[in-house]
């Protein structure tokens, strides 16, 4: 664990700029998903290592939605905090924005959350410094946090034992009946 017992949000706060250029683009023109994905797993890698003074790895991404899509030439800003802490983990909450140059145009295009883990030097979980809030704002994102802790920690509970047998049975007919799902045997 890092030396320091507590640290303020604005310690470990990042703001990551990055150009979108045209190799990152789908098939429709647009910059594709898993690119953004990949900005937002290292800025969050980042403001979990400023705050834990460890190597993190991600755990869990929740409540990833796409708002509007970003466009080649874009110049898109994620920006970053700790908004929850637990003994070993820390949920780090983004806001990504897009900023088109030739029109001066900002839009929020998606927000999310990543839940990351510290680790030492063995590679084993060790424990994260607690957290400063300072002000209101703070700590309804720390409330926030705590819920989606909670939520994420229940639906991954629920998925492990989503389909039992009694469960198959009951949801079987009801599938076929509704659903755009067809059993060829």
């Amino acid at each position: 664990m890092s030396d320091q017992l507590q640290k303020s949000v604005m310690d470990s706060e990042t703001i990551y700029t990055e150009l979108m250029i045209p190799s990152y683009a789908n098939f429709g023109g647009k910059i594709h998903g898993g690119i953004l994905l990949s900005l937002m797993d290292k800025v969050a890698f980042i403001c979990a290592s400023k705050h834990s003074g460890q190597y993190c790895v991600t755990v869990a991404v929740e409540g990833v939605e796409f708002k509007q899509a970003v466009e080649v030439g874009e110049l898109v800003t994620i920006k970053a905090s700790i908004i929850y802490v637990g003994k070993t983990t820390m949920i780090v909450g983004m806001r990504v924005e897009s900023f088109k140059p030739t029109d001066g145009i900002v839009r929020h295009t998606n927000s999310c959350y990543f839940t990351m883990a510290a680790k030492d030097s063995e590679g084993n979980l060790t424990t994260v410094p607690g957290i400063i809030l300072e002000n209101e704002v703070q700590l309804r994102r720390f409330c926030k946090g705590k819920i989606i802790r909670k939520l994420s920690l229940e639906k991954r509970e629920l998925l492990k034992t989503a389909v039992k047998d009694q469960q198959f049975n009951e949801l079987k007919g009801e599938c076929q009946e509704t659903d755009k799902c067809f059993l060829t045997n």
